[in-house]
């Protein structure tokens, strides 16, 4: 018998709160399929299991808070017999909506198999009480979807009932949460990871030039943005420097095969994720732009799978929109390296033995000196430089 547990949906999650199972006993299941739905400070993230087999017990049910670690459900493999339910114990049931211990006092969930509600997640509960809001008139973003907290701050804009701006709304709890979960994974980062950075300024001339080429020729929607050669490159530099791509776990560093690039998202309302856009290295320019557009348009709406948020190997952020210049990150336990980007400057430079308004980029690296030092984090910036000097190849 194995046990599907709650996983880690990042360095910053200690618990989650089980919104919905998605399966139920006896449903066989196969590795990468979506069973449940568990609401963190970041969001509802839909979780995937790892492995495939027969549901065989359902341990925990809707509307309970699990911490990070502790059994979720068993599963069979192919042929094994079913484990005993322990004595006085009953199944956990297959319900698709939180047990009223998780409903706030005054909002009653809904009841018999014939109602036709959205499914409501906690937060989302918790979030219309403080804003005002009719909890039972506000629909989830995916048809057959649980309301999420993003749904019903999007009903609160619709609804005109915001505070007036000489009356600020103090901080809603959820956000507290968020800040104090984060604070606690970059001390981690800061007291367990011995840092070094280093940076480098690289020129995205030919790349950018390169870029406006290709762009008119396409339609507005197929147009790529400006990062997405620059997230192709970070990948593809990963290859010559390995030690930068994976995580540091039981005492030692774990290489990964795969480059998972963490993307660095602000979410609606304040707060930072950082889902992996899978295999990065190995996918063209227009598969990355269409999911760099699909993860920041479910971040927003607070909808990510498990996966995304628990195996990046390396993490990008990119606050050159943002007009910062120099980015001097901290690294996202457990992986050992963050890459950061600031805004593309036009400055004088020596191109081909004259000076000349180039368009430069400051790249910096963190990195875990466990795992590297400052020669190889050397080695990778002057690897991200030759790529992104050479657009052609970033297809």
């Amino acid at each position: 018998m194995r046990e599907f547990r709650m996983p880690s949906l990042g360095a910053d999650m200690d618990a989650g709160t089980l919104v919905q199972w998605l399966v139920k006993p006896g449903d066989a299941v196969k590795r990468g399929q979506v069973v449940a739905v568990v609401e963190t400070q970041k969001g509802a993230i839909d979780v995937e299991i790892w492995e495939s087999g027969t549901v065989d017990r359902l341990v925990v049910e809707p509307g309970a808070k699990v911490p990070v670690g502790e059994v979720l459900a068993l599963l069979r493999a192919e042929g094994e017999a079913a484990a005993p339910t322990p004595a006085g114990a009953t199944p956990a049931p297959a319900a698709a909506q939180p047990v009223s211990a998780a409903t706030p006092p005054g909002l009653i969930p809904p009841q018999g198999p014939s109602s036709e509600r959205a499914r409501i997640s906690p937060a989302a509960r918790k979030r219309a009480e403080e804003l005002g809001i009719d909890i039972a008139q506000v629909a989830p973003a995916e048809p057959g979807g649980v309301v999420s907290r993003a749904d019903v701050e999007r009903a609160a804009e619709a609804m005109n009932r915001a505070p007036a701006p000489s009356q600020p709304a103090a901080a809603p709890d959820w956000q507290a949460q968020m800040r104090r979960s984060i604070a606690a994974a970059m001390s981690r980062s800061k007291r367990e990871i011995p840092h070094y950075y280093l940076a480098t300024d690289i020129d995205v001339t030919a790349t950018l030039d390169w870029l406006t080429g290709e762009n008119l020729e396409r339609s507005v929607k197929e147009r790529l943005l400006p990062v997405v050669p620059l997230m192709k490159a970070v990948a593809l530099a990963l290859r010559e420097v390995p030690e930068l791509n994976g995580v540091w776990s039981d005492g030692a560093f774990q290489p990964s095969e795969a480059v998972h690039l963490g993307m660095a998202i602000t979410m609606r309302g304040g707060g930072l994720v950082a889902p992996a856009i899978h295999d990065a290295d190995k996918k063209t320019l227009d598969q990355l732009m269409a999911d760099l557009r699909d993860l920041i348009t479910r971040v927003r709406g607070g909808r990510l799978r498990s996966s995304e948020m628990a195996d990046p190997t390396v993490t990008l952020t990119n606050l050159g929109d943002q007009g910062v210049e120099q980015v001097f990150p901290v690294i996202y336990p457990p992986q050992v390296a963050i890459i950061g980007l600031g805004r593309v400057t036009e400055r004088p430079a020596i191109h081909e033995g004259a000076v000349a308004v180039r368009r430069i980029v400051t790249a910096t690296l963190a990195a875990d000196h466990r795992v590297s030092d400052g020669h190889r984090g050397a080695l990778y910036l002057n690897a991200l430089a030759r790529a992104l000097k050479s657009p052609e190849k970033l297809r």
